[in-house]
């Protein structure tokens, strides 16, 4: 027993070393947080699937008129650094990489790729024996936060992998598919579009306003489910821990007013 509790602390203290090198050493002068803002456009047809696959932070995803998608990614330190850790802060930046793949004229990809951790941390104890431990961490952010704006046609598809952190969707006149393990999510459906949607969460609430009685409450989750006579799109929604919230709004931009 002794040896494994030996071996699980020097698997906790290798897991923490690297954040507390992060750090650095501690400046006298005023701290702050270090951002990085870059946006890319890609040509688009209407109607096609949009995919997002990884993401982590503040994801929004909004509707337009033009036939392009535009993703503007800003990617910040997660806490405040003295001025002598910015090329430090840049090179994890650099880590954090948000690749927009199109795949062909109807489908598109937006990737989030982390920087992987050594899957293994070798523990040397007495004897010379070598015991290899599994990380703690699967992956590493880097101590970096992800803000995405996404602009897609009001047509397109949607399709949204998100890890952790906050969702609004809105203006989206297509199928509309997000999970999310944690965190919370508004979906903002135009009021002239009929729709079949099925929202659940296994630890949170989800509410909808004017949708009717859809509402399923269990122990830890809620379900809403929802259907029009007639649905011409779909809208399924999960979350793992948090909450969902359904709103009918009139729809907006001059594709609407024409």
């Amino acid at each position: 027993m002794r040896k494994l509790a030996m071996v699980f602390a020097l698997s906790v203290l290798g897991a923490a070393l690297p954040l507390l090198a992060a750090d650095g050493p501690e400046t006298k002068g005023p701290k702050q947080s270090f951002e990085v803002t870059s946006t890319e456009r890609v040509n688009f047809s209407p109607g096609g699937t949009i995919r997002l696959v990884d993401s982590y932070g503040y994801l929004t995803v909004e509707g337009w008129d033009e036939p392009e998608v535009e993703v503007t990614v800003t990617k910040s330190t997660d806490r405040f650094y003295g001025s002598e850790n910015k090329q430090e802060a840049e090179r994890r930046f650099g880590q954090v990489r948000v690749v927009t793949e199109r795949k062909s004229d109807k489908e598109i990809t937006i990737s989030t790729i982390l920087p992987a951790r050594n899957p293994f941390f070798r523990s040397v104890l007495p004897l010379d024996r070598i015991v290899l431990t599994k990380s703690l961490v699967p992956n590493n952010r880097c101590r970096v936060t992800v803000e995405y704006k996404v602009l897609v046609p009001r047509d397109s598809r949607l399709v949204v992998r998100h890890d952790t952190g906050y969702i609004w969707v809105s203006d989206v006149t297509g199928d509309i598919d997000v999970n999310s393990r944690t965190g919370d999510m508004i979906v903002m459906l135009p009021d002239t579009i009929s729709y079949s949607v099925d929202a659940r969460t296994r630890l949170g609430s989800v509410s909808s306003d004017a949708m009717g009685k859809g509402q399923y409450r269990f122990v830890a989750g809620n379900h809403f489910a929802y259907a029009s006579q007639t649905p011409s799109r779909r809208v399924s929604l999960r979350m793992g821990c948090g909450s969902i919230t359904i709103k009918r709004v009139p729809p907006s931009g001059p594709y609407w007013k024409n």
